[in-house]
């Protein structure tokens, strides 16, 4: 019997050996086969772990005092200085507050306007018409930030600006609209609205692409009208991506476009253009204070996190939709 149960665990071990060499050979068949999907994917890879991996090391100077030509992580430990200066510097809060209200404002105005522009093309019916329509509203996406601040300056120019040339025939003065605070606000929203609307309205488009006609058919025969099933049907069924697409929105909540920000921002209009990111370049590139800059935007960065956290855990609980 002995002899039979070394036998047969022989035969087991060397099953064993022969499985695990299979799965070794599939794997590395595997990738001899996806070889030109990964060497596809190693240029964002790379791209991804140089531009955002690594620099996030750099965030020690925070803690560290940074002088120009010393050790690029900083010389000497400083703990939570910086962090203390910049929390008990006023600018920094009006800073964060023009982020928060913009972003708040930005995220109420531009996140429903996709959907409903993307139920809107979703129900034309001429697929020449549908097509000019998505092409036209997502071209304006890949125009650069500093061209649409051009148009902007060129639009709103109070003395060749056609916004104020057709204020001039309605009795109206020319009206400095980029040196006046409190238009700041509607220009960068608004010109966001003009400029990603289309391109964001196709993700939702791709998501209404996957409902079953059969769902539109039956509300038609239960009488539903147009309205009807957009409310009924196609907003429950891309209702994953839009919780999707809303929690990203508020991760990003107090990341605003910095370049748009600071190509728009002037002295006169500071007082609602000046977000973290212009403080974090003025502290860091203006001012020579790299650790109180790192500071300032690691302490962004740990709110966005937190927002982001807590608005997962809030859409599990309702929604039991989440990242994680």
């Amino acid at each position: 019997m002995s002899y039979i149960t070394e036998a047969a665990e022989s035969g087991i071990k060397k099953k064993g050996k022969r499985s695990g060499m299979a799965k070794g050979n599939g794997f590395f068949k595997r990738l001899r086969k996806d070889k030109y999907y990964l060497i596809m994917l190693a240029a964002p890879m790379a791209i991804l772990v140089i531009f955002r991996l690594v620099p996030i090391a750099g965030n020690v100077i925070a803690f560290r005092r940074y002088s120009m030509g010393g050790s690029m992580f900083g010389d000497n430990w400083s703990g939570l200085r910086y962090f203390n200066r910049f929390i008990t510097d006023q600018m920094f809060w009006l800073a964060f507050k023009n982020s928060f209200v913009l972003s708040v404002t930005g995220l109420a105005v531009n996140f429903p306007i996709p959907i409903i522009f993307a139920l809107l093309i979703n129900e034309i019916s001429s697929q020449f018409f549908k097509r000019f329509t998505q092409t036209i509203s997502y071209l304006p996406r890949f125009l650069s930030t500093v061209i649409v601040v051009g148009m902007l300056r060129e639009i709103l120019s109070p003395d060749t600006g056609i916004v104020n040339i057709a204020l001039s025939h309605l009795g109206v003065l020319p009206i400095h609209f980029l040196n006046d605070a409190s238009w700041f606000r509607f220009i960068y929203i608004s010109s966001d609205t003009w400029q990603y609307t289309g391109y964001n309205a196709i993700i939702y488009l791709a998501a209404l692409t996957g409902i079953n006609p059969e769902l539109y058919e039956a509300a038609e025969m239960d009488g539903a009208r147009r309205f009807s099933r957009m409310i009924h049907v196609s907003i429950p069924g891309m209702m994953n991506t839009i919780v999707y697409l809303l929690l990203l929105s508020v991760g990003y909540m107090l990341m605003l476009g910095f370049d748009k920000s600071l190509l728009l921002y002037t002295p006169a209009n500071s007082p609602t253009a000046d977000i973290i990111e212009t403080y974090v370049y003025r502290m860091g590139l203006e001012k020579n204070n790299f650790s109180m800059a790192a500071a300032a935007g690691l302490f962004g960065s740990t709110v966005a996190v937190l927002l982001l956290t807590t608005s997962n855990a809030i859409s599990k609980k309702f929604t039991d939709i989440g990242f994680f």
